[in-house]
């Protein structure tokens, strides 16, 4: 079951803008910027009109209320004046209120039938608080915000005149909604857009990350190395900001491919060196050998001389094999195919141990077998090369009394293992990560007791048994690692299994 950590860890990552790619901060970045230009225009623009309606509202406000005071009309309202509702030319929803002595003598809202309509309490007390100044100003009253203005007449009366806001407001409104659909059109436009010619703008960096990938993945650390990976000329065109990057890394593989061509030739001469020196090597190392038995069996030796005679053999003896030792790494090197058969791992490792307990009974020598075989396509003699450099191993560097327990099982994947593990000292970890090193030794860390019998732990080993268990074990296709502490170092091989015929052309229902 997936953790329930990871998704909050994803939508954690979303919340920072860090961690956002390139093209959605600037895609953001676009339609922030034109938010606050939109939000900006249309303060200005609602202010402007606001204003300016504001302005025109007034002017017919002045007009409705000078065509309100009539001049001629007597004081107190006589009956030979005018009613201000009665002027010509006022429009529908106008109010006006003549105001005398504190009191409203008269007053109402025009109908559209030319009808007056009364003045509530409220709307009276409303007009009452007016200042006479002739100054407009905005009430709320029963039929809605109104623009009023009071003006004291010639006759010691007020006047009050107003005009309805809802006409303005309501060309607010249009305007503020007809701006909200425009700038929202616009943002969806200039996302579309940004992001359309966003990912135009960015293909050449994403094509030029797509070459630093590849180059990334491809296995630089040893053998022949073919650089061929490069920027295509359209995106390497130092007349541009990505062309001049995908120039400087072009620049940048053409070094690195010369320098690894010219490792290759180095490795390749030192490769062709030792592969010559070693199979020059092994005819006067067997001349050596072959003339030490013989002097050993001819001649009468002084017990010094035997001795002497009996150094000079186990040293040409371990000049040999340390010479097969770097043939069969030359041999490796260079990518020799392999003699593939069906190997059982099982019989392999049986008869491996076997050997290794007739050379070291002082050892306790455990096996932990599957019940069914584990093959793998492989060279058997290869792999029996890998089991007994192993097994060695954990005989020379661990004292008498050790236990040695060799494995054989199945990864989850299906893939085969086989593991050597031992109770000895362990390795120190400082020597762990370069174990597999060419002629690194760890005699001073894992050093046995010596075997009685003249063993090789005395005199250390070539420190290329585990190279060429690597060396090996990759050759076909697997991996081999190590884990070590006091009292338990393991070796672990993991290698392709061999697919039963059954399972590979199994009919299909």
């Amino acid at each position: 079951m997936a953790s329930p950590e990871a998704p909050q860890s994803h939508r954690r990552s979303w919340l920072r803008p860090a961690t956002w790619h390139l093209r959605t901060r600037l895609i953001l970045l676009a339609m922030a910027l034109l938010i606050a230009i939109c939000g900006a225009v249309g303060v200005v623009s609602y202010a402007s009109m606001d204003a300016f309606l504001t302005r025109q509202l007034d002017e017919q406000l002045s007009q409705a209320a000078e065509r309100a005071n009539d001049p001629g009309r007597p004081p107190m309202g006589g009956f030979n004046g005018r009613d201000p509702l009665d002027a010509r030319g006022q429009s529908v929803g106008t109010v006006n209120a003549r105001i005398l002595n504190g009191q409203v003598n008269s007053g109402g809202f025009l109908a559209s039938d030319t009808t007056r309509s009364a003045l509530s309490t409220e709307d009276k007390e409303t007009l009452l608080a007016l200042a006479a100044n002739a100054q407009p100003v905005d009430r709320a009253l029963s039929n809605g915000s109104y623009r009023l203005v009071a003006v004291r007449t010639n006759f010691g009366d007020v006047l009050v005149t107003g005009l309805p806001l809802a006409g303005k407001e309501s060309t607010l409104t249009s305007l503020v909604w007809t701006f909200v659909f425009v700038s929202l059109g616009g943002l969806l436009l200039v996302g579309l857009a940004g992001t359309i010619l966003i990912r135009r703008t960015m293909k050449p960096l994403e094509q030029l990350s797509e070459v630093a990938t590849r180059v990334s993945q491809l296995p630089l650390d040893a053998g022949e190395v073919a650089l061929a990976v490069r920027v295509p000329p359209s995106n390497s065109n130092p007349g541009t900001e990505v062309g001049s990057v995908g120039h400087a890394l072009n620049l940048m593989l053409d070094n690195v491919a010369s320098a690894l061509q010219a490792r290759q030739k180095s490795e390749t001469k030192v490769r062709q060196f030792v592969a010559d020196a070693s199979h020059e090597l092994r005819t006067p190392l067997t001349a050596i050998r072959g003339y030490t038995e013989l002097m050993r069996m001819t001649e009468d030796f002084t017990p010094d001389g035997q001795k002497s005679l009996a150094r000079v053999q186990s040293q040409s003896e371990r000049m040999t094999a340390l010479v097969e030792d770097l043939l069969l790494l030359a041999r490796l090197d260079e990518g020799q195919p392999l003699k593939l058969t069906e190997v059982d791992l099982t019989q392999l490792v049986v008869e491996s141990v076997s050997d290794e307990k007739v050379m070291a009974p002082g050892h306790t020598w455990r096996l932990e077998l599957p019940d069914e075989p584990v093959v793998v396509n492989g060279d058997a003699s290869q792999l029996r090369q890998v089991l007994v450099n192993l097994l060695s191993n954990a005989r020379k560097h661990t004292p008498s009394g050790t236990t040695v327990v060799t494995g054989v099982g199945t990864s989850p994947e299906g893939a085969a293992i086989v593991t050597v593990r031992d109770d000895g000292g362990g390795i120190p970890a400082a020597f762990v990560d370069h174990v597999f090193s060419r002629f690194t030794r760890a005699d001073a860390a894992r050093k046995g007791s010596g075997d009685q019998a003249g063993g090789s732990a005395a005199e250390g080993t070539s420190g290329l048994g585990l190279s060429i268990v690597q060396s090996i074990v990759e050759a076909h296709g697997g991996r081999v690692t190590v884990t070590s502490r006091p009292g338990h170092t393991e070796f672990a091989l993991q290698l392709p299994r061999l697919q039963q015929q059954g399972q590979d052309d199994a009919p299909s229902s």
